[in-house]
């Protein structure tokens, strides 16, 4: 097996990934405009993209990266918009978009047209994750968003299921569809919710971190594997899992989630780079595939099903914005007043992904008389020409777009006042505990000195946040805060500069040398908090 082509693929798409870091282009079309320009570069091999490999190796660590960093309570207290997104919407675009695709393409088949709908009709949890946390989007945007990329995956899957069904010539019905979707469903959720408490219970008495991590590794795999040997939704298992493990992830030792935290993003951050490589790398595939259409034609098609996708999701939000407002009083008192912003955002950030693309490759050659299926490489093309539509029109004016809106940013002031406000109760009551354990002088002696530095370090972390809210030095451009994390990495780092000295002279050996070291990272970790916005 020659593993240079998946290797150059993860190296080059790691590499665009990190120049996209220091442009104003999110890195996922800077990605898939590489993977377009590459498909046509000479020896660059036929990058097929499997559906066996995406949806079970690559959809559940990404799905499960997402869910992690999501808030359960947020995303519970924005259900109702999530739902109508995640499941709602979905159904109401295969159906749309099918049935324009129908009208607009001559000999289309009503199946094969709903086969599309559900291909293209679900927005991608990995461009809707990066562009949001990218534009800086309210939290409640960002929140749905989330949200719905989550579980859509899964309404999209089961109705393509039962529009290839009936595309097929297997048959299905309306009936035959409800039941599958709740039974998926059903099953997905219910085998989350069967695996994740005993997962939690053996990462919290596992002792060693690296065992720890393995099975976390493992978690996304095993609970999509689960659910869809009993025929269920492992996007659905993997998603509930990972809420509760995130919302009990305070229950870990730190060293696992400081383990945990930094091998999720190293996965994430190959995997996400790859897989929108791998998107703009389906051209040639597809364009070669396109068979007796011309491209012309083909283009003209698949402007037609982007436009049906933008107008579908617009024609969904407002009303499903407002008119449950409009119908129920408690709905109005729950949840805070909107006006027409920010579904003008949410409908605007419905970007397609490789999901689409995975469950479009996964279309039959044959019907189950034999014959060929339908259009199948017209689908493909369609397929492809809306993720990238989408990708690049609407992931590169979304940002004027929000500016031009001027939505209100988040209050990041408001944040840290917060955020002082619960460090200074934690650490109030952090010196009381203190103060009991060292009344005991018996079994807590701790030389004088030793019980200050305590007594510094909760001083310090309490005033840490409410530095931040002080005032700039004119001279340095620096609050107090910043001047002391410099500070703290200058004389660490003349520290640091002294241990390998003191190894270059063979005065101590390597292993000394990595020991001091990992303790003065450690204490660099504590002095610097890492922002959100180099995460």
């Amino acid at each position: 097996m020659d593993v240079m082509p998946l290797l150059t693929l993860i190296a080059g798409g790691a590499a665009v990934a990190g120049v996209a870091r220091r442009t104003p282009v999110p890195a996922p079309l800077l990605l898939v405009a590489a993977g377009l320009v590459a498909s046509y570069v000479p020896g660059v091999p036929d990058y097929t993209l499997d559906p066996h490999i995406v949806l079970p190796l690559v959809l559940p660590p990404l799905l499960h990266t997402a869910a992690l960093e999501s808030s359960y309570l947020d995303l519970r207290a924005n259900l109702r918009p999530v739902a109508l997104l995640s499941v709602g919407y979905v159904l109401f675009a295969t159906l749309a978009v099918g049935y324009v695709a129908s009208r607009a393409v001559p000999g289309l088949p009503p199946a094969a047209a709903l086969v599309l709908g559900a291909v293209v009709a679900p927005p991608d949890a990995v461009a809707a994750t990066a562009i949001a946390r990218r534009l800086g989007l309210p939290s409640r945007i960002t929140t749905i968003l989330q949200g719905e990329s989550l579980v859509n995956d899964a309404t999209a899957i089961t109705a393509y299921k039962v529009a290839l069904a009936a595309a097929v010539g297997i048959g299905a019905t309306w009936a035959d569809g409800i039941r599958e979707f709740v039974l998926a469903s059903v099953g997905g959720v219910g085998v989350g919710l069967i695996l994740m408490v005993p997962i939690h219970w053996l990462r919290t008495h596992l002792r060693d971190p690296l065992l720890q991590n393995t099975l976390s590794l493992l978690i996304p795999f095993v609970a999509y594997a689960a659910a869809e040997q009993l025929h269920a939704s492992g996007v659905l298992a993997v998603v509930v899992v990972a809420l509760y493990l995130g919302h009990r992830s305070w229950q870990v030792d730190f060293a696992t989630r400081l383990q945990e935290a930094a091998v999720w993003k190293v996965v994430s951050f190959l995997l996400e780079s790859a897989v929108f490589a791998l998107i703009g790398l389906q051209l040639r595939i597809v364009l070669r595939d396109l068979g007796a259409y011309g491209v012309g034609e083909a283009l003209g098609y698949a402007a037609v099903v982007f436009a049906a996708v933008v107008v579908a999701r617009y024609v969904w939000v407002f009303p499903g914005t407002f008119v449950p407002r409009m119908l129920f009083p408690r709905i109005r008192e729950r949840e805070p007043d909107t006006d027409w912003k920010a579904p003008m955002v949410v409908g605007w950030a419905g970007m397609r992904g490789v999901v689409s693309l995975a469950i479009a490759f996964s279309i039959p050659v044959t019907a189950d008389d034999g014959s060929p299926f339908p259009a199948r490489s017209l689908i493909l093309f369609l397929t492809f020409a809306t993720v990238i539509g989408t990708l690049v029109v609407q992931g590169l004016t979304l940002p004027p777009l929000i500016r031009r809106l001027r939505l209100p940013a988040r209050d990041v002031g408001a944040e840290t006042l917060v955020e002082a406000q619960a460090q200074s109760e934690a650490s109030a009551a952090a010196e009381r505990r203190l103060a009991e354990l060292l009344a005991d002088g018996e079994r807590n002696a701790l030389p004088q000195p030793l019980a200050e530095r305590l007594r510094a370090v909760l001083e310090r972390r309490r005033n840490a946040v409410w530095e931040r809210l002080g005032a700039v030095d004119e001279r340095t451009g620096e609050s107090v805060d910043d001047t002391y994390r410099r500070l703290a990495r200058e004389v660490i780092g003349a520290e640091r500069e002294v241990f390998v000295a003191l190894r270059d002279a063979r005065r101590i050996d390597d292993e000394m040398l990595r020991t001091l070291l990992r303790r003065l990272d450690l204490e660099e970790a504590a002095a610097y908090r890492e922002g959100e916005a180099e995460g």
